[in-house]
């Protein structure tokens, strides 16, 4: 009987080549008819809950869709879409609510940066996270 060889596998160095910059050519914009806009992720609870900032003035407690729960990760500061729960009475004292439905890269956050297109009072270094 002859011994079965495996194959050898060439462990050589592998070489880094950084990422380019991908080209912008789309960015989502919060849909205004349907009650969408933007936000800044404050706060981590667990459990697919987040306290956000919201470009209304207002601190919501935010859940993130189902159908990006398990292809996205969100990190405290991440500019985000959210949209506000219309169904739900306010209540004083306690947070509205409302559901995360997109997050955006670092290459598009500086593209809408750059046309000005995210409201001042979502700026990083001024809300208190």
């Amino acid at each position: 009987m002859t011994k079965m060889k495996k194959k050898q596998v060439k462990k050589g160095r592998r070489t880094y080549s950084p990422n380019p910059q991908p080209e912008i050519r789309r960015v989502k914009m919060p849909y205004r008819k349907n009650g969408e806009i933007f936000a800044r992720v404050t706060d981590i609870y667990g459990q697919e809950r987040m306290g956000v900032y919201c470009e209304d003035g207002k601190h919501r407690l935010g859940r993130i869709r189902g159908k990006i729960k398990k292809r996205v990760w969100i990190r405290k500061g991440d500019l985000v879409v959210v949209n506000p729960w219309e169904f739900e009475t306010e209540i004083d004292g306690q947070r509205g609510r409302c559901e995360i439905s997109w997050r955006y890269l670092r290459h598009e956050i500086s593209w809408l940066e750059r046309r000005n297109l995210i409201p001042e009072n979502l700026d990083i270094n001024n809300i208190s996270l």
